[in-house]
């Protein structure tokens, strides 16, 4: 057994490079052409990067609905390893209006660079291809930014009242940009809003950026702000706009209201008695301040690695080869390889090494009924296992015992840990946080207690990564990942964050282990981040090393 479980890890390599930076990266497109006479695109950019030799997705912008020359106010944030070629690609693609996905979506051209290129550059400009390596009129704009060490947050919350009326049988449609100056006087675009419609007092929703991305860090760094009513056609007409720093809107801190007046350059020349465009007004103004992942782990928090495993007769019998679950002798399966590649690199947060492993749509004995969460070493008192090859082993142990069945039910496991973590949210301290994996090769049959038991854990210190084995259609699971949109309960409720992250493994056949580990895991930290300082949890035994680490004030 341990030469599978060697055979596993050998086959998995994983790396380890120091990351020497995070990079944010701005993407703007211009001149995209139309595919359709009769109206513009909306578009969306997806960033993916290479690893030996495939394309995964990282991260996608928003949508830009009836734009030639988008400039997306989503930033890109990646850790550049400067020993590394970094391969790139940008797709840009036009989402029909009814979908966020991209089933819809017309390929409107792709752009590939190395990392190295554009932080060199600091602005890369190219044309983007079409199918066959054409270029088009189109191209595409990225720029760099180091990620200086200022990790906190400023919440901002914006309303506006007596705005210029643009429209002749309606009300303005508006929303609110904001700008950073930089010292080249050019201007990165901060926050879009989103649109009020038919309103000249709106109020927009409260948002959060980086005090990095708002200002670089410098308080007394212009800001340009300007208000626009919305037009479907994306001809936007500008209402008026004004200048501010972060220093004045900290005004706002103690609860009192700063406000500016939206001037109309033109307007101010023309019309004698012009006074203003309308009133913009800062409500609220919060600094959040943000703690790292490693805050957290030198803090001394755990990360709890729970294991699922589908047992379910849709993985074939797994006496025969062609099973999923067939342990070859020098060969490890679909199952092993994706709880190795993620389990090593979990195992390295946790201090016991003890890890729950559970089965689901198994009958187990010895009445042989059907469980959706019983213990892989058949001790419910004590369901961990020593190690991932103690897992490894109680997986190959429980398979000649029980007889694989059905349905795909995954909400009784989510529901397990749930409980679990829910225990550790009331301590309120940031002592351990769960993930849990669950490997299965099919869709799941029980979708609406899955939704509901996801938006529940979405309150709870705990992330949950699907991997898919096998050749199934996974269309469905993708609805759990959130990245086509914000996830729902049946009744409706939206998740508080996104805590699922679901990779086909066929994606990853013939990459390596490494991509693996690392796609599944890349939101893992962020999502860490987000639930402890969402909390207003700070790092357990902080004075221990803030000595030993500058914070910015």
């Amino acid at each position: 057994m341990s030469n599978i479980y060697e055979s596993a890890a050998n086959t998995l390599g994983l790396f380890n490079s120091p990351c020497l930076t995070k990079v944010e990266l701005r993407v703007a497109c211009k001149g995209i052409s139309d595919r359709d006479a009769l109206s513009k695109p909306d578009p969306c950019v997806i960033l993916k990067m290479q690893s030996h030799g495939q394309w995964f997705e990282v991260d996608r912008t928003e949508v830009i609905r009836s734009s030639i020359n988008p400039v997306f106010s989503k930033v890109f944030t990646v850790d550049f390893y400067f020993e590394e070629v970094q391969r790139l690609r940008y797709e840009l693609h036009d989402i029909s209006s009814n979908h966020n996905g991209l089933k819809e979506a017309d390929f409107l051209g792709a752009m590939e660079c190395t990392l190295g290129q554009i932080v060199s550059q600091r602005k890369l400009s190219k044309a983007l291809l079409k199918q066959g390596n054409t270029a088009g009129k189109s191209s595409i704009t990225v720029t760099a930014e180091e990620l200086s060490g200022n990790d906190d947050y400023v919440e901002l919350s914006f309303s506006a009242r007596k705005l210029d009326d643009k429209d002749f049988f309606s009300k303005s449609d508006p929303f609110l940009e904001i700008f950073r100056m930089n010292n080249d006087g050019t201007g990165s675009l901060v926050h879009r809003t989103e649109t009020v419609m038919n309103n000249l007092n709106p109020v927009w929703k409260t948002f959060k950026v980086s005090l990095n991305t708002l200002c670089s860090g410098d308080h007394d760094r212009e800001l340009k702000c300007t208000v626009w009513d919305w037009d479907s056609n994306g001809k936007h007409d500008f209402i008026g706009e004004f200048q501010t720093t972060f220093k004045d809107m900290k005004g706002a801190l103690d609860g009192r209201q700063i406000q500016w007046e939206c001037i109309n350059p033109k307007y101010q020349v023309k019309k004698k008695n012009y006074r203003n465009s309308g009133v913009v007004i800062l409500n609220h103004c919060k600094i959040i301040k943000m703690h790292s992942f490693l805050d957290y782990i030198m803090g001394g928090c755990q990360i709890q690695f729970t294991v699922a495993i589908d047992f379910t007769a849709s993985n074939g019998d797994p006496r025969n080869s062609c099973s999923l679950h067939y342990i070859h002798p020098y060969q490890p399966n679909e199952y092993l390889k994706a709880l190795v590649a993620v389990g090593e690199i979990c195992q390295d947060y946790d201090s016991d090494k003890m890890f729950p492993a559970f089965g689901f749509g198994a009958q187990i004995p010895p009445d042989f009924k059907v469980s959706h969460d019983f213990a892989v070493n058949f001790d419910e008192d004590n369901p961990e296992c020593a190690g991932i090859q103690g897992v490894v082993e109680a997986y190959q142990n429980c398979l000649p015992k029980i007889q694989l069945y059905g349905p795909t039910n995954i909400a009784p496991i989510i529901q397990k840990v749930a409980s679990s973590a829910s225990e550790e949210m009331h301590t309120k301290e940031a002592m351990e946080y769960f993930i849990l994996l669950i490997l299965t090769d099919g869709v799941i049959t029980d979708m609406a207690d899955t939704r509901e038991a996801i938006v529940h854990a979405s309150h709870l210190p705990m992330s949950v990564i699907i991997v898919g084995v096998g050749n199934a259609d996974f269309s469905d699971m993708q609805m759990l990942d959130g990245d086509d949109g914000i996830l729902r309960s049946p009744k409706g409720e939206p998740v508080l964050r996104d805590i699922v992250q679901f990779v086909p493994f066929r994606q990853f056949k013939h990459a390596s282990p490494a991509a693996l580990a690392k796609s599944v895991l890349a939101e893992v930290p962020n999502q860490v981040v987000d639930y402890y300082n969402g909390k207003g949890i700070k790092p357990k035994c902080l004075a221990d090393f803030e000595s030993s680490r500058t914070f910015s004030p």
